[in-house]
């Protein structure tokens, strides 16, 4: 480590403060550095010892030396004016070797990290060859890594990606990241029955991954290389979409992919027996809402009804087999033909007003529309659902097309799914990985509901359990604390500039807060527990198909580069 390695690029500044935090290097003449830039200086102890200080380069600045006056710059450019350009940069250490925190000294040489000093600063090697998860790029396509074990949950779990819809390309990042899970060594053997599921919440992009990307050039394919990664699609996918409405047959809602696509839905007993009522209310504020009550009430009692035969229920002797069926069963109950007679209790909870039970009634009544071709037992082929979150080795379910309120009932239930799965095995392991967008929507921060309570509980014990979310939001000003808060590392993309004010991204300094608001799609600002300084990074372009244009293309037939590579992706 005592090998100065790489020419000198500048010397510590002498006319500023040089603190272990952060210090000023004055860039030599014949050099160059940029942002990110990683480098190194070495100090030597007056008891003889050296320490070797690593950091990175988080701002620039180029001045005139000598002038006064704003308008001297033309001064000086005339010659008329004696002065001279000086450039500086301004270095956030990450790694002190030993660990003795003390300033760097003025005129101490500074040199560009490279190989093994560049993994000693940004600790790549305190983490073992197996456990590094790649994470992307350098500007200069050198591999950056996540310790995997505050991923899997060894010493922490779960990522959060923020950024702004469309440009910053979050699920794009958060495929890419499962990509690597999967196609690196950090799993190990766990691989192969290690799970995950992925919401496709918008538009078809997430329906191809199994489908090698036409668009993926020599060129493009080459930046996975230095990650130890081969492009290609995912191995093992599993497709679920929602039942056409009103197709009798449930034919999957897909609009691009017709081959491979299976459709999901719950039967009425499944409903009723595993108390799916209250994800029907899932919506803002409901929690606070009297109504709830009844809404216990009713969840109590269908839980007791018992199953007729395929799917179907009996409920006071009539053979329910729709949704609707249901409804009216349930109407019946709460609204008594004689309006002089009471509500049963056993229905209602409690004694409850009039206006509470129709509050009650209007919401289940308006959930019909949404949710009737998700909740049934009329399938004329009689097949069941086809919700087996272990059947695939990544499962993605499809609910872009849905109704807010049906996306609520589906991401709930099939979360509480997993997470009741987890907790029965009564193992860490395998993992399962959950991958959500639009976190914003599911766990807002000023209301309560059943879906938030488990994204609560995944994000509070889900490490103990071995679920691990991967999580994104174009604003985590927006998503409960404690969800965001449970991640060990965060990511960002593109901010909007007064999100990125926000006290959520005070872990981002100054400088990388401001230039969240410019990057370009496919970079991100990465924060992981073992650097005290985020990283800037680049993902390749995606080895999977995400739209139905770039299935089956031949190879070479469009280049990544002949437009922006992230175009269209999320």
């Amino acid at each position: 480590m005592t090998d100065p390695g790489p020419p000198i690029v500048g010397q510590v500044i002498g006319v500023d403060d040089a603190t272990p935090l952060e210090f000023w290097v004055a860039v030599a003449p014949d050099r160059t550095l940029q942002l990110d830039d990683v480098v190194a200086l070495d100090r030597t102890l007056p008891d003889g010892r050296v320490v070797h200080i690593f950091g990175v380069v988080s701002q620039l600045r180029a001045r005139h030396e000598g002038a006064v006056f704003q308008s001297d710059v033309f001064l000086i450019s005339e010659g008329v004016l004696p002065g001279q350009v000086s450039e500086a940069a301004l270095v956030q250490p990450t790694r002190f070797e030993p660990e003795i925190l003390v300033p760097p000294l003025p005129g101490t040489p500074v040199r560009i990290a490279t190989d093994l000093e560049r993994d000693v600063a940004l600790s790549f090697d305190m983490v073992a060859h197996d456990r590094r998860l790649p994470a992307g790029l350098s500007r200069a396509d050198e591999p950056v890594y996540l310790d995997f074990d505050f991923v899997d949950g060894t010493k922490g779990a779960h990522i959060n990606i923020s950024g702004i819809s469309g440009v910053a390309t979050k699920t794009s990042y958060a495929t890419f990241l499962l990509y690597s899970i999967f196609h690196s060594a950090a799993l190990g053997a766990a691989a192969t029955n290690t799970k995950a599921l992925i919401f496709n919440v918008k538009g078809e992009d997430l329906l191809f991954l199994d489908q090698h990307n036409g668009m993926l050039d020599e060129q493009a394919a080459l930046r996975y290389k230095p990650m130890g990664l081969q492009p290609g699609p995912f191995r093992d996918v599993g497709i679920l979409a929602p039942p056409r409405p009103g197709d009798p047959n449930a034919t999957p809602a897909t609009g691009s992919r017709k081959l491979g696509v299976h459709p999901f839905y719950w039967t009425i007993a499944e409903f009723c027996q595993q108390r799916l009522m209250p994800f029907l209310f899932a919506d803002a504020e409901d929690e606070r809402q009297q109504y709830t009550i009844v809404a216990q009430a009713v969840t109590d009692r269908l839980a007791a009804l018992e199953e007729a035969g395929d799917g179907a229920v009996s409920f006071d002797g009539r053979l329910i087999r729709t949704f609707n069926e249901l409804v009216s069963a349930i109407e019946d109950k709460l609204i008594p033909v004689d309006p002089d007679d009471a509500p049963d209790q056993r229905w209602t909870g409690r004694a409850v007003g009039s206006g509470t039970i129709n509050a009650f009634v209007r919401r289940l009544s308006s959930a019909r529309r949404h949710v009737e071709h998700l909740v049934r037992a009329d399938v004329s082929d009689g097949r069941r659902s086809g919700l087996d979150l272990d059947a695939h080795q990544v499962t993605v379910v499809d609910i872009h097309s849905l109704h807010d309120r049906a996306k609520r009932f589906v991401v709930g239930v099939v979360l509480r799914q997993a997470f009741d799965a987890k907790e029965r095995s009564g193992s860490a392991l395998p993992l399962q990985f959950v991958v959500l967008d639009e976190l914003n929507k599911y766990a807002p921060r000023d209301s309560s509901s059943p879906i938030k309570e488990i994204l609560l509980d995944v994000a509070e014990r889900g490490r103990s359990l071995g679920i691990i979310l991967i999580g994104a939001q174009q604003t985590a000003s927006e998503v409960e604390r404690r969800v965001v808060a449970n991640s060990a590392i965060r990511v960002v993309g593109r901010l909007d500039a007064a999100e990125a004010r926000r006290d959520e991204y005070g872990f981002l300094p100054a400088v990388a807060r401001q230039r969240a608001t410019i990057l370009k799609p496919g970079s991100m600002y990465l924060a992981q527990p073992r650097l005290p300084v985020p990283l800037l990074i680049e993902f390749p372009f995606p080895a999977w198909a995400t739209r139905p244009a770039e299935v089956g293309r031949a190879s070479g037939d469009a280049s990544p580069s002949d437009e922006d590579p992230f175009a269209g992706l999320g």
